[in-house]
């Protein structure tokens, strides 16, 4: 089969497609056939080597993933040939025409999802899901700000607030995100707009978001401390250098700056927020936005793309 392979840390050119024996799937797995699989910027932290957890080389990027089950081993009880899935975990890497996966780490896709959808769950939306409701402990009434809420993570945030009982406002950098947010249900600010700070403070009456999800924190931070609410929590989940911030500004405001990084999230913690998204596209509240679609051979441009300013949705590569 086809598979992305790294046999050294680098830029987006070290992603080379090479043909690689089939994967056969043992006892309690499983092998997919993959017609989509998702491109996520902690993807191209790992390529790079940057990232704290590094893989052993050569490997095959990528967790995310959907398509059909091509085979099993024994002891599979819920999965047969056939069967639409998604993936949260693979133990052969998703950038490929097929992978290997553990019986817990699929899932049934519904009919009204497309592949490509469905390899825009887990790492967007678990990230989401463990943000607002592990680190910061949301709650119905709050307002929330995303950053970057036109992105992957972002716009799964946006609809998991809103059907939590947020308020929601989310930033964008292009009209055409700005328009996507808004289409979530969210007040949609454009963060090139000089004012869009105090649109923020406006908003909330001056008291400024509750919880700030925040996907560039070496950008806003010093701002998140400005304008968070009074034990307010900022959440970071992406950063790319550092910056100088004020702590007095979270002492005074008794506010919480909280790290997190999905790979940490305890097994227990991971079936649980499976089922939750699980139920949440099932009943239609959530719904992944596919912002564009590469061949497999077309990986580094992807790696390119999903770092690029005026994120739109998840970025899926089509074996």
């Amino acid at each position: 089969m086809k598979a992305i392979r790294v046999r050294e840390f680098g830029p987006p050119a070290v992603l080379k497609m090479e043909d690689v024996p089939d994967p056969t799937a043992g006892e309690g797995q499983l092998v997919i056939a993959v017609k989509a699989a998702g491109v996520n910027p902690v993807d191209t932290y790992i390529r790079a080597g940057t990232y704290a957890k590094k893989p052993a080389l050569p490997y095959t990027p990528g967790f995310d993933a959907a398509g059909i089950v091509e085979s099993v081993g024994p002891e599979v009880r819920r999965f047969k040939p056939g069967d639409r899935v998604y993936i949260n975990h693979n133990i052969s890497g998703a950038y490929a025409e097929k992978a290997l996966c553990d019986e817990e780490s699929v899932f049934a896709l519904p009919d009204r999802l497309s592949f490509g959808q469905g390899a825009g769950v887990w790492v967007p939306y678990a990230t989401a899901h463990y943000a607002l409701f592990e680190a910061a402990k949301a709650r119905p009434g709050e307002t929330l700000l995303v950053h970057g809420a036109s992105g992957g993570v972002g716009s799964a945030a946006v609809q998991m607030a809103r059907a939590w009982g947020m308020q929601v406002i989310g930033t964008a950098g292009t009209d055409k995100g700005v328009t996507l947010v808004k289409e979530q249900g969210a007040l949609a600010l454009n963060h090139h707009d000089p004012n869009y700070l105090e649109r923020i403070t406006e908003a909330t009456n001056g008291r400024g978001p509750d919880v700030i999800l925040e996907m560039l924190a070496n950008v806003n931070l010093a701002k998140d401390l400005a304008m968070i609410a009074r034990r307010g929590r900022i959440i970071v989940i992406g950063n790319r250098g550092t910056i100088e911030i004020n702590p007095r500004e979270a002492m005074a405001k008794g506010a919480s700056i909280i790290g997190m990084l999905l790979l940490n999230t305890p097994p227990e913690e991971a079936r649980r927020i499976a089922a939750a998204l699980a139920a949440g596209l099932e009943n239609g509240t959530l719904s992944p936005l596919v912002g564009r679609e590469f061949p497999l051979s077309e990986a580094p441009r992807a790696h390119e793309t999903v770092l690029a300013p005026g994120a739109f949705g998840k970025i899926v590569l089509i074996p």
